[in-house]
């Protein structure tokens, strides 16, 4: 998971005068961004793809296609899920899915440590 002291993206965003977002491509798919990373978190967080859906404001259905795409684009699952019974279903982050959601994190944080130096550059040359 990502250290607690790190400043979220949006957080960076809100004071800084640009905004930088890191996606990672894999063909024509995005195989991890923000989004994704957001969603991996709550999925985390719930044990659960339903409630890690509703807790990020989307549908069931958005959330299950972010993950198809994740997982069909890593070299193992990122997600596995076990189905309803009387207990209801549930989902937990594979140990891929632990090791892609912190590198992820620790990439867009150096990205954004590492741009800080132009913020102010790039604030100037932006319109207000």
């Amino acid at each position: 998971m990502p250290n607690d002291s790190m400043l979220s993206t949006s957080t960076v965003e809100a004071l800084s005068p640009i905004a930088l977002r890191l996606r990672l491509m894999h063909q024509d798919k995005i195989a991890m961004g923000p989004g994704k990373a957001d969603l991996l978190e709550a999925i985390a967080q719930t044990g659960s793809i339903t409630q890690a859906a509703k807790q990020m404001g989307m549908s069931y259905r958005r959330a299950w296609q972010l993950v198809d795409t994740m997982n069909s684009c890593f070299a193992a699952s990122l997600v596995e899920t076990q189905t309803g019974g009387s207990q209801g279903g549930g989902a937990v982050l594979t140990q891929t899915g632990v090791q892609v959601l912190d590198l992820f994190r620790k990439m867009e944080q150096e990205l954004l440590q590492q741009s800080s130096v132009y913020q102010q550059q790039w604030g100037d040359l932006l319109k207000p």
